[in-house]
């Protein structure tokens, strides 16, 4: 697999975790990514296009044209992985793509939206630059201008969702965060919803699922139960559960279709 990372300096580095390259068809024809917490742009460089299956439901599929915003999602949903052949990518931080898209991170949750829908003309000049760039070096700088013209300094995350967003991944509750912060539990939903794009108790256990995928991924013959504890569920069941409900799958057969060349919070399907 032909991937490559670029790690933006600041500002970028407040609200960007990284920009990715990804160029590679693999042998088997799908793949399922699963939730992680937070929105991706994505920008294909083969073709036009995109094209998004239902988890559960193969055979529904919407299609987006090459450049797309991925909202913050709740279940699992499947790509073409002919896609691979040239892709571009951003990858937020929780909350980070409040700051570029022009709405805000609620209002894209569990959807795929048209970059030109957010930007206007300036997504399909962005996407047409990046095709006719020479290589991933290029497009990441590119694509770090782009995002640099974009960053709306002035809609910074609400202090109480900056707040909230490391203790929530450290697993506190709701209530208490909010009661530090000086405001009510329902606000403070609200605003961590409208920002962030998952409610809270949602964009806790995804973190929690990601701690055990990550460990899962890591490990040749992890031992569940263990890895259950380590990542902060009650049990192994409780653990199960969520494989199930964001990956469709069981812990083992997660593994089982474990490949060298899929990308992280990727599962390959066929």
């Amino acid at each position: 697999m032909n991937y490559s990372v670029y790690r933006p300096g600041a500002p970028l580095s407040a609200f960007v975790d990284h920009l990715w390259s990804l160029s590679d068809v693999p042998m088997h024809a799908a793949e399922c990514i699963v939730p992680n917490g937070t929105l991706e742009l994505v920008i294909n460089l083969d073709q036009d296009e995109f094209r998004i299956y239902d988890r559960d439901d193969p055979r529904r599929c919407t299609r987006r044209r090459g450049a797309m915003v991925s909202g913050a999602y709740s279940r699992p949903f499947v790509i073409d992985t002919r896609a691979h052949a040239s892709i571009l990518g951003v990858h937020f931080k929780p909350g980070g793509a409040l700051n570029f898209l022009g709405a805000p991170p609620g209002e894209l949750a569990d959807a795929h939206v048209e970059l030109e829908a957010l930007w206007g003309p300036q997504a399909r000049e962005l996407r047409e630059r990046l095709c006719c760039a020479a290589d991933s070096a290029i497009r990441f700088r590119i694509l770090e201008r782009a995002l640099l013209a974009r960053c709306a300094h002035d809609a910074q995350l609400h202090p109480c969702v900056c707040v909230a967003l490391p203790a929530f991944a450290l697993g506190s509750a709701v209530g208490e965060i909010a009661a530090d912060a000086g405001i009510s539990p329902r606000r403070l939903l609200s605003l961590f919803s409208r920002e962030v794009g998952l409610a809270p108790k949602l964009f806790m256990r995804i973190q929690r699922f990601q701690r055990a995928f990550a460990l899962a991924q890591s490990a040749a013959g992890p031992v569940w139960s263990k890895l259950a504890a380590d990542s902060g569920y009650f049990d192994q069941s409780h653990m199960i559960r969520d494989f199930l409900e964001f990956t469709g799958f069981s812990p083992d057969e997660v593994q089982r279709r474990r490949k060298p060349h899929v990308k992280v919070h990727h599962v390959a399907l066929l």
